[in-house]
C-alpha cells in the first residue's frame, strides 16, 4: 500500500468525518455483527478505500465496529488500519488505549496465566503512576524492568519482551524481532500498542479483552487528533490539558447530587471505576487483614460487564474468589445477601458485594430497610469471633440521584461505595467517564482507590471533564422529565397490551425517590413447547424493535445505553449484549430507554401499530 496515497485517503475520510463518529458512545445493534465486530467494519472501510471514496454517506453506512466506543469504535480502528499499514502489519495487532499503564498489564496478564517471564524495557520514563511493586504485590503480575539508553541496548531475554518509549513519531518508528510488545505514550492521548510478531498472534484477543473490561480504546476526540498528526507527519501527541476548574466543578457537582463530603473520583468509564474499587479493596484487604481469604459477591446475570471483570480479576488472585448473588425473579436480594454473608462469616473471609438498584433487567428494588439491617448484622465465624463487616459496592447507574450515602441516607453507617456509569444520565450519552463516591466510613478504602485509578492511568481525559461539568448540573431535572415520559408510556403500553408483562418501578418507589427512565418489556408469547415460545417471542422482540426504529429513525434506536438526551433506546438482550454474560442468564425480553426529549405521541402511535399487527 503507497503510504502517500493512504494518508491522503485518511485525510479525504476526516474532511468527511460522520458528525456521529466523534460524539456517540453507543452504536447501533442492526448494523452490527458482534463476533465480527472490528473486522466487518475494517473489511468494508478498505473496500472504501481501494475505490478512493470518502464521501461522508459512505462512511455512515459502514457496519458498526463496536456497539460501545469503551470498547474501541470507527476512530480507533481507522488509527490502528493507518499505523498498521505504516508498517505493514495486521490491523488487529496494533491496540489504541486512552491509559498508558494498562496495555503493560494487559501482557502482564496473559503471561501470568502463560506461566512466562517478561522483560519490561523502557527509555525515558515510566507511564505515571506506574509503581512496580504494587503491580507485583497486588495484581500479581512478575516482570524484570529495566530502563535502557536506546533500544538496541534492550538484552536478549527467555520469556516476553515490551519495550516502552515515548516515540512520538509513529512513522518512523522500526520494529525489531527480539521486542514482542511496542507500547509508545503519547502525553494527553494514551498509548498505541503493537504486537509484534506471529508468535505473538494469540495475545491479540486477550489483549483486547483487557481494553474492553478494564480500560477504554483512545477516546474518539484523541484518535482523531492523533489522525491528524500522522497526515501531518508531526509528533502524535496533545496539549489538550486537564482544566482544573472543570475538574473541581464535577467533583463539587458529583458531592452535591450523592449528598456526600468525601472526595469523589472520575474514571474513564464506569468500568474503570469499578476496576480501581476492586484492586483498591483487594489492595486494603492484603495490607490490614493478611492471610484472608476474599470474596467478591455479585449477580451471575448483572451487567456483563460488571460481571465479567470481577471474575476476571479472581482468576488472576490465589485468595479471591467469586460468589453469586441471587437477585433477580424468585430471588430476593436482602435473603440473598443474607445467605451469602452468613456462609463468608464461617470461613472469617472479607466480603465484598456488587449489586445494581434498581436490578437490571427486572427494575426490581429491595426493601432498603431490610438491606441495611442485613448489611449491618453483626456475624460469627466458625470460631465464634467477630466476622468480616462487608462493603457494600453499589452500581447506582439507573438511579444516580438517589442520596444513598447522605448522613441521614439509607446507607450512611454501612461500608459502602457507589458508583455510576457517566456515559449514561450524568454525560447524557456524552462521553463514557465514570465516578464512585464512598461515605464516611470508606475514607481509607476511597484513598486506595484513587491509587488504583491513577496506578492505571485511568482517570477520566480533560475532555470527559469538560463535558461532565456541562451536564451534570442538569441531570437531576433530566432525570425527572424522563421519567414522566416513561411513566406515561408504560402506562400506555399496560392499557393497549394488558397481557404482556412490564418491569418498572412502582408508584411507591418512585416517591422514594427512585425514579428510572428503563422498563424491560415481556412480550406476550405462543406455542406448543417451551422452544417454540421462546423462540416466538425472540422474533416478536426484533419486530418491534425494528419497527420502531423504522418508523421513528431519528428518535427510535437499536442500540445499548441509558440516561441519553433524545429519543428512545431499545435493545435485547436486556441483561447483556455484549457477550460475556452466560447464555442461561440472558434476558430475552426488550429493554426501552426514554429520554426527556422525544415525540411520545409517536412513540405510542407506532407501538399501538405493532399490536394492532400481533
Amino acid at each position: 500500500m503507497e503510504v502517500n496515497n493512504m494518508l491522503k485517503y485518511i485525510k479525504q475520510v476526516i474532511d468527511h468525518l460522520p458528525t456521529d463518529w466523534l460524539r456517540l458512545t453507543t452504536h447501533r445493534l442492526d448494523i452490527y455483527n458482534e463476533s465480527l465486530a472490528k473486522t466487518q467494519f475494517l473489511d468494508a472501510f478498505e473496500t472504501l478505500y481501494q475505490q478512493n471514496n470518502a464521501d461522508t454517506s459512505a462512511l455512515e453506512t459502514l457496519p458498526t465496529a463496536y456497539d460501545y466506543i469503551r470498547l474501541g469504535h470507527p476512530l480507533s480502528s481507522v488509527l490502528e488500519w493507518t499505523i498498521a499499514n505504516l508498517h505493514q502489519i495486521k490491523p488487529s495487532h496494533v491496540i489504541s488505549f486512552s491509559s498508558q499503564t494498562i496495555p503493560v498489564l494487559a501482557v502482564l496478564r496473559k503471561n501470568l496465566f502463560e506461566n512466562k517471564n517478561t522483560q519490561i524495557a523502557y527509555t525515558g520514563h515510566l507511564p505515571q503512576g506506574f509503581d512496580a511493586e504494587i503491580i507485583k504485590n497486588i495484581y500479581g503480575y512478575s516482570f524484570e524492568l529495566i530502563k535502557v539508553e536506546h533500544i538496541d541496548n534492550i538484552p536478549a531475554f527467555q520469556g516476553s519482551t515490551i519495550y516502552i518509549s515515548q516515540e512520538a513519531n509513529l512513522e518512523t518508528m522500526e520494529l525489531f524481532e527480539n521486542i514482542d510488545f511496542y507500547i509508545s505514550l503519547h502525553k494527553n492521548l494514551g498509548s498505541i500498542l503493537i504486537v509484534n510478531g506471529k508468535q505473538n498472534e494469540n495475545y491479540v484477543s486477550e489483549i483486547q479483552h483487557v481494553r474492553r473490561r478494564e480500560t477504554i480504546a483512545m477516546t474518539p476526540a484523541d484518535c482523531l487528533v492523533a489522525l491528524k498528526a500522522l497526515i501531518h507527519h508531526k509528533p502524535v501527541e496533545s496539549d489538550n490539558k486537564l482544566v482544573e476548574a472543570n475538574k473541581t466543578s464535577v467533583l463539587n457537582s458529583i458531592n452535591k447530587i450523592t449528598e456526600t463530603t468525601t472526595k469523589a473520583l472520575v474514571a474513564s468509564s464506569g468500568l474503570s471505576i469499578q476496576y480501581a474499587i476492586l484492586m483498591g479493596l483487594i489492595h486494603d484487604a492484603i495490607e490490614n487483614h493478611q492471610g484472608k481469604a476474599i470474596k467478591i459477591i455479585v449477580p451471575p446475570n448483572c451487567y456483563g460487564g460488571t460481571n465479567d471483570q470481577a471474575r476476571r480479576v479472581a482468576a488472576c488472585l490465589d485468595n479471591v474468589d467469586i460468589v453469586d448473588l441471587l437477585v433477580d425473579g424468585e430471588n430476593n436480594m436482602v435473603d440473598s445477601i443474607d445467605t451469602v454473608l452468613a456462609s463468608i462469616a464461617k470461613e472469617d473471609a472479607i466480603p465484598y458485594i456488587i449489586a445494581e438498584i434498581p436490578t437490571n433487567p427486572r427494575v426490581e428494588v429491595p426493601d432498603l430497610n431490610k438491606l441495611r439491617d442485613v448489611l449491618s448484622k453483626e456475624r460469627q465465624t466458625a470460631r465464634g469471633t467477630t466476622a468480616m463487616a462487608p462493603v457494600f459496592i453499589l452500581d447506582q447507574t439507573f438511579c444516580p440521584n438517589v442520596p444513598f450515602l447522605a448522613e441521614d441516607g439509607m446507607l450512611s453507617q454501612v461500608k459502602t461505595i457507589s458508583f455510576a456509569s457517566g456515559s449514561k444520565f450524568p454525560s447524557g450519552g456524552l462521553c463514557t467517564a465514570g465516578y464512585c463516591v464512598g461515605n464516611k466510613p470508606t475514607k481509607r478504602l476511597m484513598d486506595k482507590i484513587e491509587t488504583h485509578l491513577l496506578l492505571c492511568d485511568n482517570e477520566a481525559t480533560a475532555l470527559q471533564y469538560q463535558i461532565l461539568d456541562k451536564q451534570l448540573p442538569t441531570m437531576t431535572q433530566r432525570i425527572a422529565d424522563a421519567y414522566t415520559n416513561t411513566r406515561e408510556f408504560v402506562n400506555f403500553i399496560q392499557e393497549v397490551l394488558p397481557e404482556a408483562k412490564i418491569n418498572f418501578v412502582s408508584e411507591a418507589l418512585a416517591e422514594q425517590g427512585f425514579t428510572p427512565s428503563v422498563f424491560s418489556l415481556d412480550l406476550p408469547t405462543k406455542g406448543e413447547t417451551a422452544e417454540e415460545k421462546e423462540a416466538y417471542k425472540r422474533d416478536l422482540n426484533l419486530k418491534l424493535i425494528n419497527l420502531m426504529i423504522t418508523k421513528i429513525p431519528d428518535e427510535s434506536k437499536f442500540c445499548v445505553s441509558y440516561g441519553q438526551l433524545k429519543g428512545c433506546y431499545w435493545t435485547v438482550p436486556a441483561t447483556s449484549t455484549q457477550g460475556t454474560t452466560k447464555e442461561g442468564d440472558k434476558d430475552y425480553i426488550v429493554r426501552a430507554s426514554l429520554s426527556p426529549n422525544l415525540d411520545l405521541e409517536l412513540h405510542k402511535k407506532v407501538f399501538m401499530e405493532f399490536v394492532e399487527s400481533m
